[in-house]
């Protein structure tokens, strides 16, 4: 009788809290930990569009404090993934024409090819790609010095300027402490229906008396 009672008072504890109520609360957890995360995903891609919109201006320093500012906010925020990263296309393109500018020679007869290689690419894209490049080079090896100037241009690495930063799986924000809620509220939503099936269990094959 002890048992017996002691699991009715079980089942009784458990259903002072109704499943539909844990339902909605999940439901409402659920729609605002989506909600701070996309914030969070927002927050990254405003970051990022700043990291290029300084690279494209071409100050150094702005376009390092806003990498920094876009690295630190997703180091420490959840749902920020950056996917292929950001990549510093104007710097990189402005650092090899200075590569290319330092490595031509004022004296060339034929003036600075460079420059002359640049009128007639330039034109022809709107932004830096493997195949300005190479429209580049091109139109160097034109030129007797051509060869000698693409040999000695200390070209930047390319894979240098692409920035990857990772996002944490959990954060301790606004986010991360809704998802906390929300995986809380899950379970206990699945360890009250899994207990109260159990001692029912237990009262229809252990206690079938009761």
């Amino acid at each position: 009788m002890v048992y017996k009672r002691q699991v009715r008072r079980n089942i009784k504890q458990l259903q002072r809290v109704k499943t539909w109520q844990l339902v909605v609360l999940l439901i409402l957890s659920g729609f605002i930990s989506a909600t701070l995360l996309r914030l969070n995903n927002i927050g990254m891609v405003e970051r990022r569009s700043a990291v290029i919109a300084a690279d494209n201006v071409g100050t150094n320093g702005i376009t390092q404090s806003r990498l920094y500012d876009l690295q630190r906010y997703v180091s420490e925020h959840m749902n920020t993934d950056m996917g292929k990263g950001v990549y510093l296309e104007s710097t990189y393109k402005r650092d090899v024409q200075t590569a290319y500018a330092n490595a031509s020679n004022g004296d060339n007869p034929n003036g600075n090819i460079y420059k002359k290689a640049q009128e007639v690419c330039a034109p022809q894209f709107t932004h830096y790609s493997y195949a300005y490049l190479q429209c580049t080079t091109g139109e160097l090896a034109k030129y007797p010095e051509g060869s000698n100037l693409i040999s000695s241009a200390n070209l930047p690495i390319a894979d240098a300027y692409l920035h990857v930063f990772v996002s944490p799986l959990w954060s301790p924000d606004f986010a991360g402490w809704s998802v906390l809620v929300f995986v809380v509220i899950l379970i206990m939503i699945i360890v009250r229906l899994t207990s109260v099936g159990v001692l029912k269990l237990l009262l229809r094959h252990h206690y079938k008396s009761i």
